[in-house]
C-alpha cells in the first residue's frame, strides 16, 4: 500500500527546511515573515518552562525582524526569539509542526500527520486526567 499522506508530509516538511535554509543564509525580505505552529507538549521540543506553561499545548511563533542562533538540523531547527524582552532558545522537533505560513506571501501549508497526532495526543491526555473512581455515562444507552 502506498502512504500517500506520510510521502505527502515528508515532503511538506522538507519544504520548511528549504526555507528555514533559505531565511539562515539570505535573510528575511520583501515583508516576508514566517508564522510556525507546534505542539509544545511534544518529547522533542525544548524550551523554557516558564514558555510551557503559559501554551501547555501549541504556539505559533514568527519569524521576522528579531531572531537570532537560527541552526537547520536533520530532525529539529533551534532559534533563539525574544518574548518580552527575554532572548530565549527553542528546539522545535519538525514532528511537532503543526502549520507555518508566509502571510506576506499567501503561502501556508498544515501537516495533517501532526494536526491529527496532536489531537490524539490531547484525547491520550484527557482520558489520563479522568479520575479512576469516575464512570462515565456517556456510552451507555438509556432503556
Amino acid at each position: 500500500m502506498i502512504e500517500y499522506q506520510n510521502i505527502l508530509d515528508k515532503n511538506m516538511l522538507n519544504v520548511l527546511k528549504d526555507i528555514l535554509i533559505n531565511i539562515r543564509d539570505k535573510g528575511l525580505s520583501n515583508n516576508n515573515h514566517l508564522y510556525i505552529t507546534f505542539s509544545t507538549n511534544h518529547q522533542n521540543v525544548e524550551l523554557p518552562n516558564w514558555l510551557r506553561q503559559k501554551y501547555p499545548e501549541e504556539m505559533t511563533i514568527v519569524i521576522q525582524y528579531e531572531y537570532y542562533d537560527l541552526e537547520i538540523n536533520k530532525n529539529n531547527f533551534s532559534i533563539s526569539l525574544s518574548f518580552n524582552d527575554i532572548k530565549t532558545n527553542l528546539k522545535i522537533d519538525y514532528n511537532s509542526i503543526i502549520s507555518f505560513a508566509d502571510p506576506s506571501a499567501n503561502f501556508g501549508l498544515i501537516l495533517q500527520k501532526n494536526k491529527v497526532q496532536n489531537k490524539v495526543n490531547k484525547k491520550i491526555e484527557k482520558k489520563k486526567s479522568n479520575k479512576n473512581n469516575v464512570i462515565n455515562f456517556s456510552s451507555y444507552k438509556k432503556n
